[in-house]
């Protein structure tokens, strides 16, 4: 069956809440698309998204460090070392010898929601990418820069070609714009970009333009190696910035402050960037002529998810499965209210109506 759809959920700014919102969307579409597989693959060092879907908590970090600790990883660092220690033009691994099944290790998930499982030898693995993509070009048609980059996306080729379900494919990601990054954003057709009512979101979206698509004029020194650069010299794919979530926006405000926030913040910058550069961007049925179009097509805001949507990621349920009452967090119980969970969840299905 064809992909369905593949995202990364990416930003060049910490604490935007990449992990916990990759938690959310990948295991609400699971529930609500049961005919379908989900794959979440956990490209940030971190892996607190991999520790969400495995059980939350300190179930969810044993589950990651038991998977990081087996002969051959059962992680994307496993997946790595394998391939790239094959070479280039060798047979890829099965893919399914390095995926879980989440529902597995946490029975809170629905059956069809798997996990390429984050590792922390990621960061210390770097260098060892850095210079697999460095290598010399042996030949015309060996591209060892190109070969490394795209080695996530032919892992969901192959993974997607070699199976009757459809899939959807989410990527989670760390803030800079490191080596393993650049895998994640080269394996996905598609961006979802979180952002923070702020300044810092704003120059962190100037940021983002540039790392994807380079600056006009170039650097004169470094230009060419950057990896918006490299990627046009090898017509390679550049992901299109699909939609913009405003997350962690406001507590206590409504919806309309929320998106006023996010006008404020963020808005004007990303509709600038949209009218210069409409390719840049997904298409949808009308192009935005306005600020106001552009808001509507292209942003949507979660609402309080400093509370209910964090503590149901902290313990590794879905929010469909998250009661009223107190729940331990780092040793604090902290209410969730009903009406917080249904207003997050209502979040999260107005954000899976644009995918």
């Amino acid at each position: 069956m064809p992909l369905k759809e593949s995202y990364a959920i990416w930003n060049n700014k910490g604490g935007v809440g990449k992990s916990t919102i990759t938690f959310h969307l990948a295991s609400r579409y699971a529930e609500l698309h049961p005919e379908q597989k989900v794959l979440v693959i956990d490209l940030c060092p971190q892996s607190n998204s991999s520790m969400m879907l495995l059980g939350g908590g300190a179930k969810g970090e044993a589950n990651v460090l038991n998977l990081c600790t087996q002969t051959v990883p059962q992680t994307v660092v496993g997946y790595l070392s394998t391939v790239i220690s094959g070479g280039q033009g060798a047979a890829l691994p099965n893919p399914y010898n390095f995926l879980v099944n989440t529902s597995q290790f946490n029975p809170e998930l629905s059956n069809n929601l798997y996990l390429l499982c984050g590792d922390g030898n990621l960061e210390p693995m770097a260098p060892a990418i850095s210079g697999a993509a460095a290598l010399p070009s042996l030949t015309p048609s060996s591209q060892p820069w190109v070969w490394v980059h795209n080695i996530f996306r032919a892992f969901v080729d192959s993974l997607v070609s070699g199976d009757k379900s459809e899939w959807m494919i989410f990527v989670d990601t760390n803030p800079s714009f490191s080596i393993y990054t650049e895998l994640a954003i080269s394996a996905v057709n598609k961006i979802i970009t979180p952002v923070n009512a702020d300044d810092s979101s704003r120059v962190a979206t100037n940021a983002m333009f540039i790392l994807l698509h380079g600056q006009v004029p170039p650097h004169p020194i470094y230009g060419s190696w950057t990896y918006a650069a490299r990627a046009q010299t090898h017509s390679m794919h550049v992901p299109l910035i699909h939609m913009v979530i405003g997350n962690r926006l406001t507590q206590l405000n409504g919806p309309a402050n929320a998106f006023k926030a996010l006008s404020d913040a963020t808005a004007d910058t990303l509709f600038l960037a949209y009218q210069n550069h409409p390719s840049y961007f997904t298409t949808r049925k009308n192009n935005a002529v306005s600020l106001q179009d552009f808001r509507d097509d292209y942003s949507a805001a979660l609402r309080d998810f400093n509370t209910a949507g964090v503590v149901a990621a902290h313990l590794g349920k879905p929010l469909s499965r998250l009661a009223q009452g107190y729940y331990p967090v780092h040793g604090i119980d902290v209410k969730v209210n009903a009406d917080k969970v249904q207003e997050c969840r209502k979040a999260i299905d107005h954000v899976l109506s644009y995918l």
